[in-house]
């Protein structure tokens, strides 16, 4: 009997380790399937049955799915909304963020649960008004329009604040005592602090511009000014769908997504548990 329940664990483990694998394959395969229509003749994406590999493994995909449309362009476009908009996000998140946590002011919690109100609003309700005040800016097709108007998030100021309030007064407290002030406790004792958060929150912040699709549709009208979900769609056109170049490109607009999320790993779990939404 004692043989029978040293031996449960065991197969516990191994069934868990089963399980995480076989889900690991399930959630694998659209990306494993992209790549293989990506390095397939053109001809041979939809022959039946469907097979993973192709004739020939076509590596000149990739570079033709860079010149087929102005690939090059989208990624800049996508790189410099997205990192613009990433540190105007951690601006203002950490100002909001620490106003919420530190200071006192009249019916800041309530003001503050309205603020998180606005995460329930969502982006097809606001994108004919944010529209209308662009064009009244003369905004349209510019990379402001593009960046400012989802640069103060009530999401990065709940994730920061949630960290914010688990740092010990007495840190700042020392701080002042030696002739901080207030911005100067923020910046050089609370944001490095709070690094593993901050990284999270970019994380979160640059892989949304990066994706978006809808606004950039509405307020870009030029090649010039598409996005990379845009400039994808530039492969479909009268004559039909180049659907190698399309996933060619596809896998390389994954690229800069996943290289940060293996660079950033370490912080990504840690700075997730630590501000509120690990399940604390």
């Amino acid at each position: 009997m004692k043989a029978k329940n040293d031996s449960l664990p065991g197969f516990s483990a191994v069934l868990s380790f089963s399980g995480i694998t076989l889900l690991a394959l399930v959630w694998l395969f659209p990306f494993v399937w992209m790549l293989s229509t990506a390095l397939k003749p053109n001809a041979e994406i939809f022959q039946f049955p469907p097979r993973i590999f192709g004739s020939s493994i076509e590596w000149s995909n990739f570079p033709a799915s860079w010149n087929f449309v102005p690939f090059g362009r989208f990624m800049f476009n996508g790189m410099f909304v997205s990192l613009g908009g990433t540190l105007l996000v951690l601006f203002t998140s950490i100002l909001s963020a620490y106003a919420f946590a530190r200071l006192k002011f009249w019916r800041r919690e309530q003001i503050f649960l309205i603020y998180l109100g606005t995460l329930m609003i969502p982006q097809e309700v606001t994108v004919v008004p944010l529209f209308l005040l662009m064009k009244y800016l003369g905004w349209v097709n510019t990379y402001q329009a593009l960046i400012l108007p989802w640069a103060f998030t009530a999401f990065g100021t709940f994730l920061l604040r949630q960290f914010f309030i688990t740092i010990p007064t007495d840190f700042e407290e020392a701080a002042r005592l030696d002739g901080a002030n207030r911005w100067q406790v923020l910046w050089q004792v609370i944001v490095p602090m709070a690094r593993p958060a901050i990284v999270v929150l970019s994380l979160f912040t640059f892989i949304g511009y990066w994706n978006s699709f809808l606004w950039p549709l509405i307020v870009g009208n030029s090649n010039e000014m598409a996005t990379v979900p845009v400039g994808l769609n530039f492969f479909s056109g009268q004559h039909g769908t180049q659907w190698n170049y399309m996933m060619a490109a596809s896998t390389i607009s994954m690229l800069p997504s996943v290289i940060l999320t293996i660079a950033l790993q370490r912080y990504i779990v840690q700075g997730v548990s630590m501000s509120g939404f690990g399940g604390r």
